[in-house]
């Protein structure tokens, strides 16, 4: 087995690279994503290994980006699209929601659209306004789309080249604050025998109550839990993985245990992934529940300037302040 120590930003440049290497119909294509490698340097060595007709520099147009993609997806491409930055998706919404996520279904089943879009997203690393977003809650209610989000090295590995092999059209979120992160790879893991792409994992079990998390905020979570240890109260930490579909089985199952639930996610509360989370928990579990499904997550409120930004994140008091709070009902 080819075990790597590798950050989660390079596992991914080594996802995208498997995949280009095993299938001469995906093409990768965004600002910036050849000649410099992208501005996190997601896609460095790419273009120079495999040319600018299959690792594309694109003008500045999101839309046009988008849009090209589509075209390219019906003709039995796999176009990878890389978005720069989460708050400069706006502009190909209307693409995203009106094409990518509908030409399946008002072509009644003939045309697939398989594509991925790639988006960094979250807080953490002090940017400027419109470089730190989340807006995964616009597409995960968008029928049509898949969302999924990764955590850690491992599964930015496996969970890119599942999604570039989809024949569904995929937005992957890959959280920007934990691309230095680094983690254990197996290069060798194959896509059918890895972790299914839309599925939920325990990433530490627990007894006392069920903490829910994706991207960025799992090792928040895993953190909390590692203090709440030292009070001896053990937290069950799941990383959700994918947003839409929503996998819930192992969820049910640890809060029908547990008979606690708090969910976190950096996005504003309102109509966001926990409101949803906690209509299906209550709805599914409510005679296993101790206390209502609590929140934590970032204000109602754009994200804020980088000074005050660690003010907006959630961090670990406010987890276990929540967790807390369940114990006290």
């Amino acid at each position: 087995m080819a075990t790597e120590t590798l950050t989660l930003g390079k596992a991914l440049n080594t996802g995208l690279r498997r995949a280009l290497e095993n299938d001469n119909k995906v093409v990768i294509m965004g600002e910036d994503v050849g000649k410099l490698g992208g501005v996190f340097r997601i896609t460095d060595g790419l273009q120079k290994d495999f040319g600018d007709q299959r690792v594309i520099d694109t003008p500045l147009a999101e839309s046009g980006i988008i849009g090209t993609a589509v075209g390219l997806a019906i003709r039995g491409y796999r176009p990878v699209c890389e978005i720069q930055f989460d708050g400069f998706v706006y502009p190909a919404y209307d693409q995203i929601v009106s094409q990518v996520a509908k030409m399946h279904y008002r072509s009644g089943g003939k045309l697939r659209i398989p594509m991925v879009i790639r988006i960094p997203f979250g807080g953490g690393i002090g940017a400027v306004e419109h470089h730190s977003e989340s807006p995964e809650a616009y597409f995960a209610h968008t029928a049509g789309l898949k969302v999924v989000t990764c955590a850690n090295p491992q599964d930015a590995y496996v969970m890119i080249q599942q999604a570039i092999a989809s024949d569904d059209p995929i937005v992957f979120l890959e959280p920007k604050r934990r691309y230095w992160e680094k983690g254990q790879v197996d290069l060798d893991a194959s896509l059918s025998d890895a972790y299914p792409l839309h599925s939920a994992r325990v990433v530490r079990p627990g007894t006392d109550a069920t903490v829910l998390a994706y991207g960025p905020m799992v090792r928040t979570c895993l953190e909390a839990a590692t203090a709440a240890a030292e009070d001896g109260r053990e937290l069950e930490v799941i990383d959700l993985r994918t947003l839409s579909p929503l996998d819930l089985g192992a969820v049910y199952e640890s809060v029908k245990r547990t008979g606690r639930a708090v969910v976190v996610h950096e996005a504003p509360s309102n109509i966001g992934l926990g409101a949803e989370l906690a209509a299906r928990i209550t709805e599914e579990c409510f005679y296993s529940l101790e206390s209502p499904v609590l929140r934590v997550t970032g204000f109602d409120t754009p994200y804020p300037a980088a000074r005050v930004e660690e003010e907006y994140l959630p961090d670990l008091d406010r987890v276990l302040d929540a967790v807390d709070r369940t114990f006290g009902w």
